[in-house]
């Protein structure tokens, strides 16, 4: 198989037109396994991997595969957003301390209930993250 032809298919497939930089960030984004980044880890990968590309534009390479589908936003403070490439609706534990964030275990978490949505809205999906801090 051809370096890049995974994400390259991706890419198309998303509907997104495969620029260089988009292929080299999908190429360590998606090319590892299921995995949590923020912007500035994916950056810091990108430079360690001599890959030239400015934080602005992970931030908005970020934001495009988001959008397409490729990955889901976790937000987890005002400052703070991990992407995510697992896109099925899971939720997170996130560890205050360190920083890091890890799948809750499928099967586990459950919605005894949805609350109504606002007249003229529908929901289009749950983010769960369960803060954990260190006894």
């Amino acid at each position: 198989m051809r370096p890049y032809a995974q994400v390259l298919e991706q890419l198309r497939t998303a509907g997104l037109r495969p620029t260089r930089q988009r292929l080299a960030l999908a190429k360590l984004l998606f090319e590892n396994g299921a995995r949590h980044v923020t912007a500035e880890m994916l950056h810091a990968e990108a430079q360690d991997a001599s890959i030239r590309v400015s934080l602005a534009t992970v931030y908005n390479t970020l934001h495009q595969f988001t959008d397409a589908g490729l990955l889901r936003e976790i937000v987890v403070d005002p400052t703070r957003s991990y992407f995510d490439t697992t896109t099925h609706e899971h939720g997170h534990f996130f560890h205050e301390g360190s920083g890091h964030l890890e799948d809750i275990p499928g099967g586990t978490l459950k919605l005894m209930e949805m609350p109504e949505a606002p007249q003229g809205t529908k929901i289009t999906g749950i983010d769960v993250v369960v803060r954990l801090s260190d006894s």
